[in-house]
């Protein structure tokens, strides 16, 4: 079974984004596919900010992302960029560390006006890390998760792109030629 990692660069416990990627978890596994999460909000804050390569932490983050097929890279918009929560982590990514790896971006933001964000500000630093398989990716505006209490639900034409995406990924790895690492 191909292993795939969720990064979610949410500094929210609970999120309009961890309902998102609740739901891309459950159609994966519809789909006979497994997730672990990566969650930036859970790593010491410390290893982050002071760029501890070696903490045990990071060390061991780094290590599902080294072992997986592909990785979903998630993260609200803020300042029409991924968050910054998010960015510590992935300049603790080795160099090369996305290499081989499928990779699925997927950004919530408040309006339409910072859909780019997945072209201009997220897909460049996944290049610069070595992904070659970059999928189109998923931009979902917040209006477009209905939260009520831990409850939420996804507008329907969120769902399809959702399951389209999921679909493009598992027929990507299906496909899939290049040794991981």
């Amino acid at each position: 079974m191909e292993n795939i990692v969720t990064l979610s660069g949410s500094p929210s416990l609970s999120s309009r984004l961890s309902h998102v990627l609740e739901f891309v978890h459950d159609r994966l596994a519809e789909n006979g596919f497994q997730a672990d999460w990566i969650r930036v909000r859970d790593l010491p804050p410390e290893d982050l900010i002071y760029a501890r390569y070696d903490s045990p932490a990071i060390e061991q983050a780094n290590a599902l992302i080294s072992k997986a097929s592909a990785v979903i890279v998630a993260s609200p918009v803020y300042k029409a960029s991924y968050t910054g929560v998010l960015k510590t982590f992935l300049d603790l990514i080795p160099q090369g560390g996305l290499r081989n790896k499928i990779v699925l971006p997927l950004l919530i933001g408040g309006t339409s006006a910072h859909l780019l964000a997945i072209e201009y500000a997220l897909k460049p630093v996944l290049s610069t890390l070595g992904a070659r398989t970059i999928l189109q990716g998923v931009y979902v505006l917040e209006s477009q998760v209905q939260r009520d209490g831990d409850k939420a639900e996804l507008h329907e034409d969120i769902q399809v792109r959702l399951e389209d995406a999921i679909h493009e990924l598992t027929e990507a790895l299906s496909k899939q030629t290049l040794p991981n690492g």
